[in-house]
């Protein structure tokens, strides 16, 4: 069965990363993805999804941890992956990328 994630809003994490909280944000999209549109830059790991098992090791698991991709579906994958290997501070951004657009940032472009 796997695991139960929550979601973060995207008006939540905007709200999270205004107030400078400490958060590990993880882009699992592939790189040409981050080239029509991104959330701001805050440092965040970019490792796709067809790399992820391979590089999780790179990751802190006590670390509060919010994961996100274009929509949430490949984010969701990765962070029940994380979960199962001892995480147990993660979120999916709810709608991803595009739920940032809607929410937060209408400017980015939809793809």
């Amino acid at each position: 069965m796997a695991p139960e994630i929550p979601e973060m809003t995207p008006t939540e994490l905007k709200d999270r990363l205004d107030r400078e909280q400490p958060l590990v944000l993880i882009d699992v999209r592939d790189a040409f993805e981050r080239q029509i549109a991104d959330l701001p830059e805050v440092g965040q790991h970019r490792i796709p999804v067809a790399d992820f098992l391979d590089r999780l090791d790179e990751l802190d698991p006590d670390a509060p941890t919010v994961l996100y991709c274009r929509s949430g579906a490949r984010s969701l994958w990765a962070a029940r992956h994380l979960a199962r290997h001892g995480f147990d501070q993660l979120w999916n951004l709810k709608g991803g990328v595009l739920g940032w657009r809607e929410e937060v940032d209408p400017t980015l472009a939809e793809y």
